[in-house]
């Protein structure tokens, strides 16, 4: 069931898109994360959490990912989430939209930031709840919860995403 519902992902993406020519010339970081994420992808199934996570926060986050502005995205695999206990069947329903969405654009930030372009940061300002630390290739978030980029330099039309170990918090859940 799960695989099926991974598949319709893609035609619900394109149906909540906005119009192509809105969109920039190119893959985005939401195609790519489902393309790694596919069965023949180099990280087969490692961002299901994440892609369902973005199709049920309010629709800016994945209108955000799929437009033309320039985003870094630090995307936590599906063994970030399940530290915490989330997983594909229960991260629509364990926070509210607006936590959700929250949590989720707090591993955003504007503009394409390299991973040697972080690594020379002490911060990073995130679209919501204020600044990620950063100390060479590990975050640290709001509540002290460190995470570190693994898989670094996922090039999109839109962005960078680079693959992160945890999810990081604004807030205390």
């Amino acid at each position: 069931m799960k695989r099926f519902l991974l598949a319709l992902i893609p035609a619900a993406l394109l149906a909540t898109a906005p119009a192509a020519s809105a969109g920039p010339k190119g893959p985005t970081i939401v195609d790519v994360a489902i393309a790694a994420n596919a069965p023949d992808g180099p990280f087969p199934g490692a961002f299901d959490t994440l892609i369902t996570a973005v199709l049920a926060a309010d629709p800016i986050v994945l209108d955000t990912l799929t437009g033309n502005g320039q985003f870094t995205v630090f995307a936590p695999t599906d063994e970030a989430f399940a530290k915490l206990g989330l997983n594909p069947d229960n991260i629509g329903s364990a926070f509210d939209q607006q936590t959700l969405t929250g949590i989720l654009l707090y591993h955003v930030a504007h503009g394409r930031q390299a991973s040697t372009s972080v690594t020379r940061k002490s911060q990073i300002r995130m679209l919501q709840f204020g600044f990620l630390s950063a100390d060479g290739l590990v975050l640290t978030d709001n509540v002290g919860r460190t995470s570190t980029i693994q898989v670094p330099d996922v090039e999109a039309a839109n962005g960078v995403i680079h693959g992160v170990s945890d999810v990081v918090l604004p807030f205390a859940p």
